[in-house]
């Protein structure tokens, strides 16, 4: 039978509770993508020759650049959370970081463009810097042993007049 007893339960804590489930359930139909955002940038003078750079796991993208300093663009996208964004040079330290916490959805990269004859070290290993596809080397379809004289257009005939 009934004891006579109950129970009560906190009003705050049954509250906490059915916030985090709405907001759960409502932010299941958000989605960010970084890559859809107008990106910031920065950029830091720079005449070193190493340059450390930290990224705390976020997807970067290292560019050799005929640049004279450090170009970081950053595309950052969030529906919830607490932001936290980051990015400072101090001495041969490039420190980037972009992401939230709390219940959060978030989305973020970087792409960083560095002299191309600065070594990098990213997040503790050398990175293999990739040229810029508008400054690297063009290459010539009649000396280049990779064309594919298939897809490749022949060249033109000289006029021999």
């Amino acid at each position: 039978m009934f004891s006579g007893t109950t129970r009560k339960r906190s009003v705050p804590r049954v509250a906490a509770v059915v916030v985090a489930l709405a907001a759960t359930v409502g932010l299941t139909g958000c989605s960010v993508d970084a890559s859809k955002v107008k990106p910031d940038t920065k950029v830091f003078p720079y005449d070193g020759t190493t340059l450390k750079l930290t990224t705390h796991e976020v997807a970067t993208k290292l560019v050799a650049t005929d640049r004279k300093d450090i170009k970081v663009t950053r595309w950052f996208d969030a529906a919830a959370g607490s932001e936290h964004l980051k990015w400072e040079l101090k001495g041969d330290t490039l420190d980037i970081d972009a992401g939230c916490s709390g219940i959060a959805v978030c989305d973020a990269k970087f792409q960083v463009d560095v002299p191309k004859n600065l070594t990098v070290i990213k997040d503790g290993k050398k990175a293999d810097l990739k040229p810029d596809a508008h400054t690297a080397p063009k290459t010539d379809p009649k000396t280049d042993p990779k064309t594919d004289p298939k897809t490749d257009p022949k060249p033109s005939p000289k006029d021999e007049s």
